[in-house]
């Protein structure tokens, strides 16, 4: 999976996803909710490195497959969105 462009921004993106996740409904309630600010503090580093590294990952894919502009914006506005990565990922594999 990590020996193309595609595997890795697909692992990434799951990482990315899965960390939005627990970021919206775990550490938040537990910050918000339970007064327990750590969990943001730890899950929201952790989310910002993988986003990150997803914006990489999207960024040398569509250099090395030369996506158009709207692939491009697609798969940064998936990464704004709580279950995004899933769905352009699920599109990736219809493609391949």
């Amino acid at each position: 999976m990590f020996h193309t462009p595609i595997g890795r921004l697909r692992a990434v993106g799951y990482a990315e996803g899965i960390s939005f996740l627990v970021l919206l409904g775990i550490a938040m309630p537990l910050k918000y909710l339970f007064h327990y600010p750590l969990a943001v503090t730890i899950v929201g580093a952790l989310h910002g490195l993988f986003f990150v590294l997803y914006l990489i990952a999207v960024v040398h894919a569509a250099s090395v497959h030369r996506w158009s502009f709207l692939r491009v914006l697609g798969a940064f506005v998936a990464s704004l969105l709580p279950f995004g990565p899933f769905v352009f990922d699920a599109r990736l594999r219809r493609e391949q």
